[in-house]
């Protein structure tokens, strides 16, 4: 920065602690001194990140690009106005990071067995029966600095299908299936009327899944229910995750 800049901005605050808080005023010479020590470290991590990736792809480097949030609350795709202030979708990657379009090979969609959203917003399948308070306690889904419950609700294929189009999903993730274990029965909303869902109704399984291993070792109406999203979403699931660790994951 600048040092008439930061001239400017002493002289401001400088104005607000004298005259209204009473207070001593800051020295521009220590301000100017401390930032100056910053700069070296700063510029050490400073660079045009589009020539590194750029680089790294004409190398045949493999990149791998990670989503921070969900689709739904992508500024011009999400449920606005609950939605953050950025670009959520794989099209971020682009518009954030200068990386082609025609660069980007898979795209692998991530979400839970049933949905979760924090905050206000639409929930078309949120559950406020016992099923949901499962989901919530079973699932850890708990605010981190709040402990506050996460809205729980049945998993929404409607908007999951908006999902893969606007970001070009080419395969899927399904995560926290373990979660379901003790339901007698499972829901998937497949489409809307006048504002409520309209669900496919499953057979639970009844049974501990986090140690198995291969997919055709799930139970039945496990394998049942992943396959089932999958021809309604026409797009594969490849991976599944049972449990927590690393090493409970069954790739498909």
């Amino acid at each position: 920065m600048h040092k008439s800049k930061i001239a400017e901005l002493v002289e401001y605050h400088n104005q607000l602690l004298t005259k209204i808080y009473e207070s001593t005023p800051i020295d521009i010479d220590l301000v100017i001194k401390e930032l100056t020590s910053f700069r070296k470290l700063q510029t050490n991590f400073g660079c045009d990140t589009y020539k590194i990736l750029h680089k790294s792809i004409e190398q045949k480097k493999e990149i791998i690009f990670e989503g921070a949030q969900g689709s739904m609350l992508d500024i011009d795709h999400g449920t606005y106005p609950y939605v953050t202030s950025s670009s959520t979708t794989a099209g971020g990657v682009s518009s954030g990071l200068g990386v082609g379009p025609k660069q980007i090979n898979k795209i692998l969609g991530i979400t839970k067995a049933y949905t979760t959203r924090v905050g206000e917003g639409p929930f078309p399948t949120e559950l406020f029966d016992e099923d949901g308070a499962s989901l919530a306690k079973i699932g850890h889904e708990f605010g981190a600095t709040t402990g506050r419950p996460r809205r729980c609700g049945w998993l929404d294929l409607y908007a999951l299908k908006k999902i893969i189009f606007i970001n070009s999903i080419t395969e899927l993730c399904i995560t926290k299936l373990d979660v379901m274990d003790s339901f007698k029965s499972i829901k998937v909303c497949i489409d809307y009327e006048d504002g409520k869902p309209i669900y496919e109704t499953f057979e639970g399984w009844l049974e501990e899944i986090s140690d198995i291993k291969k997919f055709e070792n799930l139970p039945k109406p496990a394998q049942k229910y992943i396959s089932y999203i999958e021809d309604y979403l026409k797009v594969p699931v490849t991976v599944v995750s049972v449990g927590p660790d690393r090493d409970q994951t069954v790739h498909k």
